[in-house]
């Protein structure tokens, strides 16, 4: 059973366990997946009341995009311990001989800069969410406000914990122009992400008062 079809009990047993997945890659993931529904729920809500139907063609856009966005953050819970295991997969090779050392090596190289997509992933589907989380804080149900800015903080969740598993993955790479091109993208993408969270936050917070 992968991952994303378990229930919500039996996806944070295994959470809990001493296995190493899922781990928090593949919560990164989940997170990212709930402040998409966020946001979709933020947006149907908005799209449904007569109050605001100047913005439901608008809103129903957004509740669509967070839905699809929602489907590839669950399809990444499964991809990030995937990659995982391919890393550990790539530890249990052969390393008796000089040849099996260098097969062994590259294999463990190829496994690290592999494992460095799913969470890259997570952090830019993370920066999505977050844009259309302001759009729902701007233009949504403001009685739905707080709604929106747990779906942002759920994102920027998402978002740090994508970055925390990049730069570990990064750390193992010996490849340097890889490793500096990396490095530079998820902290374009962190700083971008941030400064959305924190419009988000100001947005709700002066609904709130």
């Amino acid at each position: 059973m992968s991952f994303q079809e378990m229930t919500l009990a039996k996806f944070s047993e295994v959470l809990a366990s001493k296995k190493p997945t899922p781990g928090g890659g593949c919560a990164s993931a989940l997170a990212g997946a709930l402040a998409a529904g966020l946001v979709a729920m933020v947006a149907r809500t908005t799209a449904g009341s007569k109050k605001f139907a100047d913005r439901a063609g608008q809103m129903t856009a957004i509740a669509d995009e967070a839905d699809r966005l929602r489907g590839e953050f669950l399809a990444l819970v499964d991809e990030d311990a995937r990659a995982f295991d391919q890393v550990m997969a790539a530890f249990r090779l052969p390393k008796e001989a000089s040849d099996q050392q260098t097969a062994r090596t590259q294999a463990i190289q190829q496994a690290y800069q592999a494992a460095v997509e799913p969470p890259m992933k997570v952090c830019t589907r993370s920066v999505r969410v977050l844009e259309l989380a302001l759009q729902v804080a701007e233009h949504g149900n403001p009685s739905a406000a707080s709604d929106a800015g747990v779906g942002a903080l759920l994102a920027a969740t998402a978002l740090e914990g994508g970055a925390l598993n990049v730069q570990i993955n990064l750390g193992s790479i010996k490849d340097d122009a890889f490793r500096a091109a990396q490095g530079e993208k998820v902290q374009a993408t962190e700083a971008r992400g941030q400064a959305i969270r924190d419009k988000i936050l100001a947005e709700v917070r002066g609904k709130l008062t």
